[in-house]
């Protein structure tokens, strides 16, 4: 399969302020909130009861099939509110910050093997850091992946750079590279901007290799460079994760307890000032946000501006919080008029340049995405939907001005080949 070409993609810009420099203090918000990704919704067994003082590292919920996984505290904190939908799935569990600094250490004894290693990454907090292609969410706790993707390279707009955020942990990060050699048979591929490999002298490198990407984006989506290196099909399960989260892996393994900061940006163009600082999963944007907002309407979004959502905490696998000005509503056209001005079918899809460079040049866009609102799931598999999330085909979407929604039509044909063909 053919890599990348190092100047295929686009560089869209948006309004913000500069992000200025790491901010030396650690940011941690005086609440926080623990969910399942957008669109997940695990079954749970909660551990602890409303008004309970937990430690940071300390288990709120475990999934209910698979009890090592663990929800964990990101931080010494008081529970203020669970609050789980039908079927006992996680919604929520809000937490109030406590003072002091106290965190749960782990057995480290059997780490170097596979079961102790997925043992100590389940129960300590790090399985749901974990992501698994294709239709996403964490992995199964007994699943197996023919390859991983260390992600050390953000190519969405206002992102952090996951090279800083491992700066100092280099030891760390070596490590927890090492331990996920003993996760998958397959490769573990170390995604980075062209420099020395950030893995020089780690053992077991023949089966770490490292790939360069550009600057532009979605050089650095992960689905785009899954689909290029490894692709993932219903068999065969490929993961990928966060360069950070691996050097916490690296820590977690030595010290018995997992470190909970992560480098997140603040930017978009309703701030005074952007922010780049490092803050605890689960963050309180409004915390994060508060005292560098423009006065007027404004939305915060936990993720980057092309595929980031309305929230109120940071989604566990973001590192972005995107800020940016209320939409002004005007007079409410007839329901008349917008039936008869609003087409009953999307836009076609005309071919340009852009499309193409916003797949990277990685696969055939238009046919693909043809294939997508048709619902053409056999097309579509063969040119590597199962390989994408909705944030590959975010830069799509924001190519095409919104009119085809690709990353509702993405997960809706995600969801249907789950159905048909995975269970």
């Amino acid at each position: 399969m053919a890599a990348l070409s190092i100047r295929s993609g686009l560089a869209p810009r948006f309004p913000s302020p500069s992000l200025g420099p790491l901010e030396e203090k650690v940011s941690i918000t005086e609440e926080a909130g623990i969910r399942p990704s957008p669109g997940e919704a695990p079954r749970v067994s909660v551990e602890v009861a409303e008004g309970a003082l937990v430690q940071q590292g300390a288990a709120l919920a475990r999934l209910h099939k698979a009890s090592d996984v663990c929800f964990v505290a990101p931080m010494r904190a008081r529970v203020a509110r669970i609050e789980l939908l039908q079927g006992h799935r996680l919604a929520e569990i809000v937490l109030f910050r406590e003072p002091e600094d106290e965190a749960v250490r782990h057995d480290t004894s059997g780490a170097d093997n596979e079961a102790g290693l997925r043992r100590l990454m389940q129960t300590a907090g790090f399985w749901p850091w974990l992501r698994r292609r294709p239709f996403g969410g964490m992995p199964g706790a007994d699943e197996r992946p023919a390859a991983i993707f260390v992600m050390a390279t953000d190519t969405s707009p206002l992102a952090p750079d996951p090279r800083m955020a491992i700066e100092g942990q280099e030891e760390a990060f070596g490590r927890g590279l090492h331990a996920l050699t003993r996760l998958t048979d397959g490769p573990v591929f170390v995604c980075q901007q062209p420099g020395p490999p950030l893995f020089d002298g780690v053992p077991a490198r023949g089966r770490l290799r490292s790939v360069d990407s550009g600057p532009r984006h979605p050089q650095g989506a992960p689905g785009l460079r899954i689909h290029t290196l490894f692709q993932a099909s219903i068999e065969a399960s490929v993961w990928d994760l966060h360069a950070e989260d691996v050097a916490h892996l690296g820590a977690l393994i030595a010290t018995g307890t997992l470190p909970m900061s992560r480098l997140v940006s603040v930017g978009g163009a309703a701030l005074r000032e952007g922010r780049l600082v490092r803050t605890q999963p689960g963050a309180d944007l409004r915390g994060l946000t508060h005292r560098v907002t423009k006065p007027g309407p404004h939305v915060v979004l936990s993720g980057s501006p092309l595929d980031g959502h309305p929230a109120r905490w940071l989604a566990p696998r973001h590192r972005q919080v995107t800020v940016l000005p209320g939409v002004k509503k005007g007079p409410q056209r007839h329901w008349l008029i917008g039936a008869l001005t609003r087409s009953a079918a999307p836009k076609p899809v005309i071919p340009n340049a852009a499309i193409d460079q916003a797949f990277a040049n990685a696969l055939p866009a238009v046919a693909f995405v043809r294939a997508l609102m048709s619902g053409d799931e056999e097309t579509a598999m063969k040119m590597g939907l199962l390989s994408l999330l909705e944030e590959d085909v975010a830069l799509a979407d924001y190519v095409l001005g919104g009119e085809m929604h690709l990353a509702a039509a993405l997960r809706a044909m995600l969801d249907r080949v789950r159905s048909e063909f995975a269970e």
